[in-house]
């Protein structure tokens, strides 16, 4: 898990990087179409096999997800610092919670209400509407947010029918044929060693999905998916590193509110699973 989220946050960078010289739907396109490719070489004689899915009208609304998600995302992080977006991304489980009453019929108690309600109250002290700091690109991030628990959501209802490779494949194979639709009328030119870069775009893409199915086969789901916080300590580093972007104590403390938020809310769903 720990890979999964060292990898994320290399992608994360290498896209902000890349975002600089070339516009936002090429890189979204770099990041699905090459992801696709890497897979199709995976799975070889079993890629007929893997498109075949029990689920294919979610798979392709999970995958439309995920192009928005990542598109809105991108978008926010060409603007804003990275350790920032992972922040506000963090309330993606938070949205899952208050998602789950309508999509998956669960009930939520007044704890984990008020875990909500810590999240958000974390996620105004980063925003700060009202200060003159403000940049839009902060409501690209709440909009991928959003959208991320959608694609958590269908997730969990698609692992039910359909292989893990099936779903990695869905993941960028969607994502690729709109982006291709999309892209020429965008396209600018990409240097050599830029194409490296947009290759490794769907390279580390994969891989971190890879990491990520991988240690929730390995370990319980309460062991890895806390750990999925050290998103955070990458994010800073790589930003600092890279851009020389250092979180100001007002996203520092509006992240502390949400990924504390964010635990005890996990917390308490285990707990209630136990009951």
């Amino acid at each position: 898990m720990v890979l999964t989220v060292f990898w994320f946050v290399v992608l994360d960078t290498a896209a902000k990087y890349l975002m600089q010289t070339y516009p936002v739907v090429q890189v979204v396109w770099a990041r699905f179409f090459f992801h696709t490719l890497l897979v199709i070489a995976m799975m070889r004689g079993g890629l007929a096999a893997g498109l075949l899915s029990k689920k294919w009208q979610l798979q392709g609304l999970r995958s439309l997800v995920m192009l928005t998600t990542t598109s809105l995302f991108f978008v926010g992080i060409s603007r804003i610092q990275l350790a920032t977006g992972s922040s506000i991304m963090f309330l993606s489980p938070i949205f899952v919670t208050i998602l789950a009453i309508p999509m998956l019929r669960e009930s939520v108690g007044l704890r984990r209400w008020i875990g909500v309600l810590v999240g958000f109250i974390g996620a105004l002290i980063i925003v700060r509407p009202s200060s003159v700091s403000f940049d839009i690109g902060l409501l690209y991030l709440l909009g991928a947010a959003l959208s991320h628990a959608f694609y958590q959501i269908a997730t969990r209802q698609v692992r039910m029918y359909d292989a893990p490779l099936t779903s990695l494949l869905y993941t960028g194979l969607v994502g690729a044929l709109v982006t291709s639709c999309i892209v020429p009328f965008y396209w600018q030119p990409v240097a050599s060693l830029h194409w490296l870069l947009f290759i490794f775009l769907g390279l580390v893409g994969s891989v971190g999905h890879l990491c990520f199915i991988r240690a929730f086969n390995l370990a319980p789901a309460s062991v890895v998916a806390p750990l999925s916080y050290t998103t955070l300590i990458w994010a800073t580093l790589s930003g600092y590193i890279f851009f020389g972007d250092l979180p100001d104590r007002w996203v520092i403390f509006g992240g502390v509110l949400i990924v504390g938020s964010g635990l005890y809310i996990y917390y308490r769903e285990k707990q209630i699973i136990r009951k």
